[in-house]
């Protein structure tokens, strides 16, 4: 099972002893790679870096697989993508955004163990925050972009985009739209799964295996880009490369008050649901990839 304790370790390193990591700081965001990067060699992991060069900098993306990435250029089934962003914007340590991403997607490489699927990729991408947010500068979109190059085929791409922040407070859920606390909760005590239109099948699938690990409220909201924060994330890249998407969320600024400021800090989170968030994705992945049971 998931660990409350483990989550935590890994928000903490990421926001108090690594602290903020901006694109302004390349040697910080090298820091934080090389973190992340051992974290998945000790689950005896195979690792990939992505290097690309923004401004005459380097940034990587951390790609950790069963296989080396090599192996991916010919594999005969559909691949899964799992990520999450590993940068943050200068004026906060980051804990919900997007440390807490981050840790479920280590967290998910360990609990899974020897049981992570040949076909799931678990990715921790750079440079997702402005200026670069959906713009093919982002690290997402490299690495999109590379698997469209290589030919791949996707079942879909899963987005870990801010998962640690929770309330049971009345009314402390907000939407970008009127009328949807008529259809959604109003207290922020969920976890979200956010994509387009062309995605819906997809979302259906992992909202599904969600509810039946019974872990965590979860509801699923898929429209159009007018909705604002629809496409804030990762997930945009793989729609930008022609891949289904969706991405699991907290709601970050429908719910979060401490989004982007300096008080986005590892005590404002809540663990015990960072690990039923985790528990739930974990039964998407088996489901997704038929590695709980029979292949479909």
């Amino acid at each position: 099972m998931p660990s409350q304790n483990a989550l935590e370790r890994l928000v903490r390193h990421l926001s108090l002893e690594i602290g903020p990591r901006p694109y302004l700081h390349p040697q910080t965001l090298e820091k934080t790679r090389d973190f992340i990067v051992e974290e998945f060699k000790g689950h005896n992991r195979s690792i990939y870096l992505q290097d690309y060069t923004v401004g005459g900098k380097r940034y990587s993306n951390v790609v950790c697989s069963r296989l080396p990435f090599e192996a991916y250029k010919a594999y005969p089934r559909p691949l899964l993508v799992i990520g999450a962003h590993y940068d943050t914007v200068s004026s906060t340590p980051g804990a919900d955004d997007n440390a807490s991403g981050i840790a479920g997607l280590l967290e998910l490489s360990r609990v899974m163990g020897d049981d992570l699927p040949e076909e799931v990729l678990l990715v921790a991408f750079t440079l997702e925050e402005p200026p670069f947010y959906r713009t093919r500068k982002m690290g997402s979109y490299r690495f999109a972009r590379l698997l469209k190059r290589m030919g791949v085929r996707l079942k879909g791409m899963i987005c870990l985009e801010m998962i640690g922040y929770f309330s049971d407070r009345p009314q402390s859920q907000h939407f970008p739209l009127p009328l949807m606390d008529k259809v959604y909760p109003s207290t922020g005590h969920f976890i979200a799964l956010v994509g387009n239109i062309w995605s819906k099948a997809f979302t259906q699938q992992v909202e599904a295996a969600f509810k039946r690990a019974n872990t965590i409220p979860v509801y699923s909201l898929n429209a159009p880009f007018l909705v604002f924060g629809v496409d804030l994330s990762d997930h945009w890249s793989f729609y930008k490369c022609g891949f289904k998407a969706v991405m699991v969320t907290d709601t970050a600024f429908y719910r979060n008050p401490h989004y982007h400021r300096p008080t986005d800090l590892p005590e404002t989170l809540d663990y015990r649901r960072m690990a039923n968030v985790v528990a739930a994705l974990k039964r998407a992945v088996e489901e997704l990839t038929g590695s709980g049971g029979e292949r479909g």
